[in-house]
């Protein structure tokens, strides 16, 4: 085996390549990885007669007992345990085959005992199709199992047929392996020509054998996944439940900033201006100038509380966003950026505000991460929709280096995309430039 260290294009680091110089063909047969997968066919059949025996017992119990109220529970039970059998199926084909197979869905009880827990057990979709797995595995299993064994005892009993063939004369009392033999004819494979052909079918079995477990295994993957596995619906609740709770955690960041802001801020210079005001009012008879004097400064903490008020309602919705779309929004958040930036929105309608508002806010935050840390010149915003999609890029050519990974302000914004079936993508090679593109999903404004 020879290492050659290249490059990886995506990150620059140097990568093992890793070139075997015996073919892969010639390699299956003593690869870790076939001794797995054939490990697997052969437990398949004693653990296939197990689960089949035990689902077939305990719904036909169950099945029989049903005129009864005992019928019930048992059918239960049997589910209960069929589900168990296949999380044992699962682990088996996580370290065996390397099959990457999640956890079905849990049951799902809206109270607690045993009548609650009896009735997730018939309604989930688990405990039936973990059932009808127990059941069809067991023919696949065993033709799997005829198929592989026979293919590999075969093979190598045939390959080493020139290191044991001399037990046939030595000890049964024939020249060599019966090719064909009836009451006036026989043929052996006893001459050097016919042992070698022999060795070499043996090779040819050998060799091939590899490759009709892995195709045997395809077919056990596929039932594993498809019905012990996770189903699309589940998993996409699932993943609905985690976006549902970044959503949550996002607005109460949201709403604590919003308070902190105020308090620190608005409502601070407030306090500060009734207190001066109140002072004034004090002095207005005694010192007049003193009190002008006194309503003058506060006259200029009511403008910059207004500022900063002003400031906080663009953080939470701008007016303008409102008003005049994403283009108007973005040239003016363009506008605040320390570096120039050129803006370009080709929209042919507005988006839903929701949608709208995600999109202001991420460009915002791309364009303040440019300000802050891309030490760039030059910077550019497009924003276009591709059927269904809303599309976002920023580019700058700064320095470079962003990484969603590294837990960044880009990583949160990435999970606020997520919550919505939003993709994130960051190009920022070392040196830049630096391309950061977006993709929501588009939902028209309702009129």
């Amino acid at each position: 085996m020879a290492t050659d260290y290249g490059y990886d294009s995506g990150l620059g680091f140097p990568e093992t390549v890793r070139r075997h110089r015996v073919p892969a063909g010639l390699r299956a047969p003593f690869e870790g990885r076939t001794w797995r997968e054939f490990g697997y066919v052969l437990l398949s059949l004693p653990i296939s007669i197990v689960m089949f025996t035990y689902a077939v017992t305990m719904v036909s119990l169950g099945a029989g007992l049903l005129v009864t109220f005992l019928g019930i529970p048992v059918f239960a039970a049997g589910l209960a345990g069929c589900r168990g059998l296949g999380a044992l199926e699962r682990a088996r084909a996580r370290g065996l085959l390397g099959l990457e197979v999640g956890d079905p869905e849990p049951l799902r009880m809206r109270k607690s005992g045993f009548m609650a827990w009896m009735g997730a057990v018939l309604k989930s979709g688990t405990s039936w199709r973990t059932l009808l797995y127990s059941v069809l595995h067991l023919p696949w299993a065993t033709f799997s199992f005829v198929v592989a064994v026979n293919f590999w005892v075969y093979g190598w009993a045939l390959l080493t047929y020139p290191l044991w063939f001399w037990v046939f004369p030595a000890y049964v009392g024939q020249d060599g392996l019966q090719l064909y033999g009836d009451e006036t004819h026989h043929i052996y494979l006893d001459n050097p020509f016919e042992i070698g052909v022999t060795a070499l079918v043996g090779l040819l079995f050998t060799l091939a054998t590899p490759w009709i477990v892995r195709a045997l295994t395809m077919v056990d993957r596929v039932m594993v996944h498809g019905l012990l596995g996770p189903t699309r619906l589940s998993a996409r609740v699932v993943e609905l439940e985690s976006d549902r709770g970044v959503v949550v955690d996002t607005a109460a960041a949201d709403l604590r900033r919003i308070e902190r802001d105020l308090h620190d801020g608005a409502q601070a210079r407030l306090v500060a201006l009734a207190m001066d005001l109140g002072l004034a009012k004090e002095k207005l008879t005694e010192d007049p100038a003193a009190a002008a004097r006194m309503v003058d400064e506060a006259h200029g903490e009511v403008k910059t509380a207004l500022q900063e008020l002003r400031d906080l309602a663009r953080g939470i919705h701008p007016a303008v966003l409102t008003d005049r779309g994403l283009d108007a929004a973005l040239s003016a958040v363009a506008s605040r950026c320390t570096v120039p930036v050129q803006v370009e929105v080709d929209l042919p309608a507005r988006p839903a505000p929701a949608i709208e508002g995600i999109a202001y806010f991420t460009v915002s935050e791309l364009l303040q991460n440019i300000s802050k840390h891309s030490r760039a010149t030059l910077a550019a915003v497009d924003v276009w929709r591709v059927e269904n999609r809303l599309m976002l890029q920023v580019v700058d050519n700064g320095v470079g280096g962003a990484d969603v990974s590294s837990g960044s302000g880009l990583a949160g914004l990435a999970e606020r995309l997520d919550a919505v079936d939003g993709i994130l993508v960051v190009d920022s090679p070392v040196g830049g430039p630096t391309r950061v593109t977006a993709e929501l999903p588009w939902r028209g404004e309702r009129v």
